[in-house]
């Protein structure tokens, strides 16, 4: 079996990018989500393989290596849009939010480990604007992905020099789970004007980087936490 990228979150916008503009320049992709469908007419696209199944469930990344055991490098493109005051946030918030995020990230990076080290892998996480830039109600989301930064540098350090691990933190994309938020057109509008640059993000922004990231092209690159932001993190 030749070597594979693995790209979790296949079905949306930043994974989706990342799986057709990796295939674009003839790399071997898997493919990852839960939506079967979505899933499916993707990998029929980009003729691919592809596994169905939810991050969330126990045991799940064991589902994914009996379709594919060696792979050069994993993008878990998972993410959520979790925003409550404070007075309204539940610890099963925090505990669901950081699995999605956090706990199941590191279970598919500890199933493929030492494939990743021998073929001198590469790792790519998300994160978002909001771990470094405080946004009232993110208490729940913010958390998380200011864990998965902390696990970036770690790991990047414990697995250095076999495998690189580096973070892209996006500010709001366009995407499905961004929907609630962005069909009012005024909402919209307004985020997209808090950013230096204008708009808001699309996946394919996030994902041009994640293919640098993911390929050897970064072989230089390891332990980063990236914005693609449209500057918000540092001009606005």
């Amino acid at each position: 079996m030749s070597e594979k990228y693995l790209i979790f979150g296949a079905t949306g916008s930043i994974g989706s990018s990342l799986a057709k503009q990796l295939r674009d320049t003839g790399n071997d992709i898997h493919l990852v989500a839960r939506n079967e469908n979505e899933v499916k007419i993707i990998s029929e696209k980009l003729d691919c393989s592809y596994t169905v199944v939810d991050v969330l469930e126990d045991g799940f990344i064991e589902k994914v290596k009996v379709d594919i055991s060696e792979i050069k490098g994993i993008a878990y493109c998972v993410g959520s849009i979790d925003l409550k005051p404070l007075r309204m946030v539940k610890e099963q918030d925090f505990n669901k939010c950081m699995k999605l995020n956090l706990y199941s990230a590191v279970e598919a990076i500890k199933g493929y480990q030492e494939s990743l080290k021998k073929n001198k892998g590469s790792i790519v996480l998300f994160s978002t604007v909001a771990a470094q830039r405080g946004f009232t109600n993110h208490s729940i989301i913010a958390s998380a992905k200011a864990a998965v930064e902390g696990l970036t540098v770690s790991l990047a350090a414990e697995f250095a020099p076999h495998i690189r691990v580096n973070c892209i933190a996006p500010s709001l994309t366009n995407s499905k789970i961004a929907q609630p938020m962005l069909k009012n057109i005024v909402i919209a509008e307004g985020i997209a004007k808090a950013h230096p640059l204008k708009r808001l993000g699309e996946g394919r922004d996030s994902a041009s980087l994640a293919k640098f990231l993911i390929t050897e092209d970064s072989s230089w690159v390891t332990g980063q936490i990236i914005a693609v932001d449209g500057g918000r993190s540092k001009l606005s």
